[in-house]
């Protein structure tokens, strides 16, 4: 037996997004976006709420990061997502975050989140705030990576959403391998 919920924002997982923007004055600002993903071969979609301030930078400047928020820095994730670049502009010192400018983007690269995706922003649409972002280059800290210079999750934890319970929880063991373990069931 199932049970209905009706039309609900539930997807599971929904990946943890900090998105990075520069405010006025090279100001690094984020926000947590827990509704995104990727959208075409090249391409992010995240849906940015048109008051944020994120909106606002993004508008002017033309480029963001999407930063892939970890189970190590679950406080300044959420701090990000809960405290508005209107209201705090200098969030991110208040969470100890420490940025840089990104090498393809004009947007910030946190020091403290592994895995960062460096956006040329392609549309934005002001009633909605669903923002599709052309991906320039990903970034990642040489301390996720395995011997053979990928990432893993033996040491990057990326941090999810359960939009129903309203908790954070962190990815983790195997369940399988992708691309082989359907050929079981070939005949």
């Amino acid at each position: 037996m199932r049970k209905n919920f009706g039309a609900q924002t539930w997807l599971f997982p929904m990946p943890v997004l900090i998105i990075g923007t520069y405010s006025d004055g090279d100001l690094p600002n984020a926000m947590n976006a827990a509704w995104g993903g990727i959208h075409d071969h090249n391409q992010i979609a995240v849906c940015i709420d048109p008051p944020h301030k994120t909106a606002e930078n993004l508008l002017k400047r033309g480029f963001f990061t999407v930063s892939c928020g970890t189970a190590e820095r679950v406080v300044e994730c959420d701090y990000v997502g809960i405290v508005s670049g209107n209201d705090e502009p200098r969030k991110i010192a208040a969470a100890n975050l420490h940025a840089r400018k990104g090498e393809f983007a004009d947007a910030p690269v946190f020091d403290e989140f592994p895995v960062a995706l460096e956006c040329k922003l392609v549309s934005f649409d002001p009633k909605t705030g669903c923002t599709v972002g052309e991906i320039l280059n990903v970034t990642a800290d040489e301390s996720v990576l395995d011997e053979k210079g990928n990432i893993t999750f033996d040491k990057f934890h990326p941090l999810i959403y359960d939009p129903v319970s309203h908790n954070y929880y962190s990815v983790g063991t195997t369940a399988g391998k992708a691309f082989c373990d359907g050929k079981k069931l070939k005949k």
